[in-house]
């Protein structure tokens, strides 16, 4: 075992504390990296708060990590020491069901091991990114391109990866019409992605200050909310062919599915428990229908990657060091955070 330095939550809702925690030896495939950079996402919020059931404690939140492989398994042959790489969501699966037979880790019907706050098939908790090394199967490792900075990289292993892979997966092409609900963590990555993959991009914010940085990202068109009817200005376009909420607001996406062209969906990448209100008559009349979309595997997060660098697609970041892991954690809570902290242990 490795005792590693670390910040968690010891209980629901309460403020990160530093402590040490025990990483596992390295297994014959397992893979050691040094933590370089770390992303806060608000996934980490709401399983540190219980938001989304119980959970366990003390839980080192994080799930979009990047680093350097500092040691290897005797029986590893996708990455030596030296390599870039980056660590996502998941960090294992049952390999055995007909959903992870099928490249669907995450769906994985006997449970995938979540990269904190979950149970591994060996009993002992996983624990995730906030902190300086994490001991990782070699099928959940991902590689970083040379031509993207650590600190950039990380994001996009959850925000990123999210929400180029609802668009990508959900019959968008060049040309058609997407909206994007919300630009902040999640929305100001799906702006850049939309508009970079030929799309009119529409970007849909509250308030008319947010509409040059939408621009700025790639949107052709910006709507307040608070003074546009959405889903008429929608309509005048010829509908979305595609909404893309990143917000966690039910009643805002409510509010726009009447802006969904014929065969047009609203996708949600913005979790809450919230139900979301469409008349029956609505999706009928226009074969119009509401999906869900979860994040991805390691190599949908490699492909994340790699079209990031082909697009100069970045996200708009703060870093801090570790050791300021719980101001860092606070300032993505309160929403003040533009658009994503990511922690380091370089500084």
């Amino acid at each position: 075992m490795t005792t590693v330095a670390a910040y968690a939550a010891p209980a629901a809702k309460a403020p990160l504390e530093r402590t040490t925690i025990e990483r596992r030896p390295v297994g014959e495939f397992d893979v050691l990296i040094d933590i370089k950079f770390a992303g806060i996402c608000h996934s980490d919020i709401h399983q540190a708060s219980e938001g989304w059931g119980e959970a366990i404690f003390p839980m080192v939140p994080g799930h979009e990590i990047a680093g350097i492989v500092s040691e290897v398994g005797p029986g590893v042959t996708k990455f030596a020491v030296g390599d870039r790489v980056g660590v996502g969501c998941m960090v294992d699966s049952c390999r055995e069901c007909e959903n992870c037979r099928a490249g669907l880790e995450q769906y994985c019907l006997n449970g995938n091991t979540q990269t904190y706050a979950s149970v591994d098939r060996d009993g002992t908790v996983t624990q995730g990114g906030y902190s300086t090394h994490i001991v990782v199967d070699e099928d959940f490792v991902l590689r970083v391109p040379e031509t993207i900075p650590y600190e950039k990289a990380a994001p996009l292993l959850c925000a990123g990866i999210t929400t180029y892979n609802a668009l990508r997966n959900n019959g968008v092409r060049a040309g058609d019409t997407v909206a994007v609900l919300g630009i902040g963590g999640l929305g100001h990555l799906a702006v850049q992605f939309a508009a970079k993959m030929g799309c009119r991009t529409v970007a849909i914010a509250r308030g008319a200050d947010k509409g040059p940085l939408a621009r700025k990202l790639g949107a052709h068109i910006y709507l307040d909310s608070t003074v546009d009817d959405v889903a008429t200005e929608l309509n005048k376009l010829g509908g979305a062919r595609l909404i893309l909420s990143t917000v966690t607001n039910s009643k805002a996406m409510s509010a726009v599915l009447g802006g969904l062209s014929n065969d047009g969906r609203m996708v949600v990448v913005g979790a809450s428990p919230d139900p979301i209100e469409v008349s029956p008559l609505l999706l009928i009349s226009g074969r119009r229908s509401i999906h869900g979309w979860p994040s991805g595997t390691s190599i949908d997060s490699e492909d994340t990657l790699a079209f990031s660098v082909l697009s100069d697609i970045r996200p708009m970041i703060e870093t801090m060091p570790l050791e300021k892991a719980p101001e860092a954690y606070e300032r993505m809570m309160s929403g003040e955070a533009r658009f994503r902290m990511v922690l380091t242990t370089e500084l």
